[in-house]
């Protein structure tokens, strides 16, 4: 028998994390996190071979260590396998002979947020979600909780807020200050994302902005809260909206203290984000709490074998689904025949009423700029037309973006299910 090389090892700052706590699949997951501080989930044996590679064994010693866990033989063959065709392609171990693995690349996952640059680093993050952590604590969310009902139904019930969004439309310096204080709610989002984190024990990632579909847009990386389980996670997913509340909260007593009208239109505006974040197709905060409730981390990537089985009546062949438990499966096969007929709703709708919207958008962007030229203030009034005018532009232009993968994919499986009949 020909002895085979064995002195691999994990990537130097490979870290194994353990469990993934409240997991949607029959064999839970193991996480390792990668040195570029990215999580992998593992299957347990190949977990197995990675930890035992941290203790320092070699490849016999590993194969020893799986026949005896395992009860099924292992051979020093079979560990050089599980190296070099599964752990070392992932980044987190060496190949069998020692050789380092080739660069490993981010994931991409389906409608991500890819084009970004970090503003805070992590040690600054750190230090100001720990400013906020405290702002979870049980007593003080739900105390919070009854404020901005108390407050909503103030507002609702005695509260002019289409007079209010009138007369600040129509104010140059108005509509600038209620979008600046939009800007505002939108880190103060983040920062509850990363205080919800901090709250929970585990460190926020870096803070910064960049650009979802074509939508500017802010962003705290909170990969590591996935070490938390499945209640600390939701708490990450939900601590943006929680401090839009209370956003919402600080601008309702401005307005109640002054009468600024601008101050209710920015409550308006707040609210628009808070259910914006709520939705669960596009990768917003509600679609991360959907995936946290079942224990599924990537949602988009089980649409094809849904609808292969539920519109083809093809089996799982590559054993996907069947990998779910039988809640996940059923939320999941639930999300995914709601989000198709959303979407080829949406994009009809579009499609039928373009040219009206096009006409109107264009007759609205040509009424600002005119008004803007004839403003006290041209500058300003400039400044304003052209903000929302972009903000007319980009909802069309963001649905395009964001439908334009998907009907690609469907035209790509109805010629392959067109060709292969």
């Amino acid at each position: 028998m020909t002895t085979l090389p064995s002195v691999p090892a994990l990537v130097t700052g490979t870290e194994l994390v353990g469990e993934f706590e409240g997991s949607g699949y029959r064999e839970p997951p193991q996480l390792v996190c990668r040195p570029d501080g990215q999580l992998v989930r593992l299957p347990p044996l190949l977990y197995q071979v990675a930890k035992a590679l941290a203790g320092g064994a070699t490849a016999a010693q590993v194969a020893d260590d799986l026949s005896r866990e395992t009860g099924r033989e292992f051979t020093e063959e079979h560990v050089v396998f599980l190296l070099d065709k599964k752990l070392a392609p992932l980044g987190i171990t060496t190949y069998s002979d020692g050789s380092p693995p080739p660069p490993t690349a981010k994931s991409d996952p389906f409608l991500s947020f890819r084009f970004r640059i970090a503003v805070l680093p992590e040690h600054v993050t750190w230090f100001l979600s720990g400013l906020f952590a405290w702002l979870f604590r049980p007593f003080l969310v739900a105390l919070a909780v009854a404020a901005f009902v108390a407050g909503e139904t103030w507002l609702w019930t005695t509260q002019d807020t289409g007079a209010a969004l009138q007369t600040t439309l129509t104010d140059p310096a108005g509509v600038l200050l209620v979008l600046l204080l939009a800007i505002a709610s939108c880190v103060f989002h983040e920062m509850g994302h990363g205080a919800a984190c901090r709250y929970g024990g585990v460190r926020p990632g870096a803070m910064g902005c960049g650009i979802y579909l074509v939508w500017p847009a802010f962003y705290t990386d909170i990969t590591n809260s996935y070490r938390l389980g499945r209640a600390g996670r939701i708490r990450a997913d939900l601590g943006g909206v929680h401090f839009n509340a209370l956003f919402v909260l600080g601008l309702l007593g401005a307005y109640a203290g002054t009468g600024f009208q601008p101050l209710l239109v920015a409550v308006l505006s707040v609210h628009l984000e808070m259910i914006q974040q709520l939705l669960p197709t596009l990768r917003f905060d509600g679609y991360y709490i959907v995936a946290d409730l079942i224990g599924i981390p990537d949602l988009f990537k089980y649409i094809a074998p849904i609808l292969k089985r539920v519109l083809l009546r093809r089996p799982d062949e590559d054993g996907r689904l069947a990998a779910l438990k039988r809640g996940p499966q059923i939320v999941v096969a639930a999300w995914v025949l709601v989000l198709i007929p959303a979407i080829v709703l949406q994009l009809g709708m579009v499609l039928i009423n373009l040219p009206e919207l096009l006409v109107a958008d264009w007759q609205h962007i040509s009424f600002l700029l005119t008004t803007a030229d004839s403003s006290n203030n041209r500058l300003l009034g400039l400044t304003s037309a052209l903000i929302q005018s972009l903000l007319l532009v980009l909802p069309l232009a963001g649905l395009a973006v964001a439908l334009a993968r998907p009907v690609r994919g469907l035209v790509r499986w109805a010629r392959t299910t067109a060709f292969s009949r």
